[in-house]
């Protein structure tokens, strides 16, 4: 690899390394699937509870009616509330359910699992590599989402 390819193939392995975990963890996952995106606001919500549709539409890069299309649809699954925020009637706040915190911590669990189960086959040189490599990758994350969030 050299310089001049390693932007792409990194990028490359990123996208098929999550792509992989999300395909092995839905065979695994009872009741209805999620999607990304449903994956990612669930994820918001869980943090920031009491986020707006509007505020949420920001932090995920995605359209406010594309938010509410899917806070409808967790809505209907069980797992998010949408309430009217008092300080103004036309706002919602969004809050999740105990089946939703119940539903991303199993997630969780099996997400590390199964990549610590994954790292573990690998040999030493390449763990302590990927080891490594986090906190850049963090940082590369860290990176382009200020990039994002730039007028």
């Amino acid at each position: 690899m050299d310089q001049e390819t390693f932007p792409e193939e990194l990028a490359d392995a990123l996208v098929a390394i999550q792509r992989l975990i999300r395909r092995r963890l839905r065979r695994q996952t009872p009741g209805p699937r999620l999607r990304g995106a449903e994956v990612e606001l669930l994820r918001l919500v869980v943090e920031r509870p009491g986020i707006g549709v509007s505020d949420a539409a920001k932090e995920l890069h995605l359209a406010g009616n594309s938010v509410s299309t899917l806070v409808n649809q967790l809505g209907r699954q069980g797992y998010l509330v949408r309430r009217t925020n008092p300080a103004d009637r036309r706002a919602a706040r969004l809050l999740p359910t105990p089946a939703a915190g119940t539903r991303l911590n199993e997630w969780r669990r099996r997400r590390a699992e199964l990549v610590r189960r994954q790292v573990s086959r690998l040999d030493e040189a390449d763990r302590e590599t990927l080891l490594a490599a986090v906190p850049a990758l963090r940082r590369l994350a860290d990176t382009l989402h200020e990039e994002v969030e730039r007028p």
